[in-house]
């Protein structure tokens, strides 16, 4: 239960924070929007870089663990997309959806909460689902707003455009680069290193700070129902698919398969409202979708660390 709270209250504190300074009024009437943009245009593509430097061909090699946390991840996504919906509803708030079922707080949270749990054996793994979510999951979604948004014209000319776009959005250039010079075998030079960690480190709390400055702004909102089917698929769905494939479709060491499990489980990240944010479109469902899987997770997590502590896997 430790582990949980000293995981979990971080995120409240921070949202806490944001909602502070915006009922104070602190950082002014742009500030929220000025946050947003630190985060979209420098910190969070900073993050994605390093994150894609730190990745190596054998740790890609462990096939079933990487399929699991692909399907794991595709499940709840495809869920955004078999919904009901009015004919006149946006692709690209679908696809924002389907990324807050699927996209877990993997960094902020993840990856501490993995060390404390399964202790430093857990580190690979989490990586891995770090690079899943962050990346790959981040990237499609990427790519299929922005075909949506230069929709309605000639079929190569919406191909051009949304090839144009997407080598200028900075969240998906960010990772592709990082990926490139991973390949390349070579270190980063030590002061540009540092100056990238240090950029990127900022990219999480700068985005639960905002998503404070958003709620305390946009005062309630979210539909009940899109939100509760946003926590359901994120908090139950995921977890539980890859939990299937991780201990009875695959073969992988238990630590590998509780990895897997923890990380699928962890709330909804600020991946969604960033999106939301810098695409315009409205982002109250997923800010109350990130608080309120972020509170209910209290309970599921303590409950699998309560069975991973059942099956003697408890890092001591």
């Amino acid at each position: 239960m430790l582990a949980v709270i000293n995981a979990t209250l971080p995120v409240f504190a921070l949202i806490l924070a944001g909602w502070l300074s915006a009922r104070r009024q602190l950082l002014g009437p742009s500030g929220g929007d000025a946050l947003n943009r630190f985060v979209i245009y420098l910190a969070l593509p900073a993050l994605l870089f390093h994150a894609m430097t730190q990745v190596r061909p054998e740790q890609l090699a462990h096939g079933g663990y990487v399929l699991s946390l692909i399907v794991g991840i595709v499940v709840p996504f495809v869920i955004a997309f078999c919904v009901k919906r009015p004919r006149d509803a946006r692709r690209t708030d679908v696809a924002i959806e389907a990324l807050a079922n699927a996209y877990a707080n993997s960094g902020f949270m993840g990856i501490p909460l993995c060390l404390v749990v399964l202790g430093p054996d857990s580190l690979a793994p989490a990586i891995i689902a770090v690079l899943m979510t962050a990346c790959v999951l981040f990237g499609v979604t990427i790519t299929l707003i922005e075909f949506d948004q230069h929709q309605g014209q000639h079929p190569l000319r919406t191909v051009l455009k949304t090839g144009r776009a997407l080598l200028r959005n900075p969240l998906l250039l960010s990772p592709v680069l990082g990926l490139a010079w991973a390949f390349t075998g070579l270190q980063l030079p030590l002061a540009l290193d540092r100056f990238i960690v240090l950029l990127g480190d900022a990219a999480s709390p700068c985005a639960l700070v905002a998503i404070g400055l958003f709620l305390a702004q946009a005062g309630a909102g979210g539909t009940p129902s899109t939100v509760a089917r946003i926590v359901f698929a994120k908090l139950i769905v995921q977890p539980a698919v890859t939990a299937v494939l991780v201990l009875f479709v695959f073969d992988m060491p238990p630590v590998w398969a509780w990895t897997a499990i923890l990380m699928g489980a962890l709330p909804i990240g600020t991946g969604p409202f960033m999106l939301a944010q810098m695409y315009h479109r409205d982002a109250q469902s997923a800010s109350r979708a990130i608080l309120v899987s972020t509170v209910i997770s209290v309970l599921t997590i303590s409950a699998l660390i309560a069975l991973i502590q059942h099956q003697g896997m408890l890092h001591h």
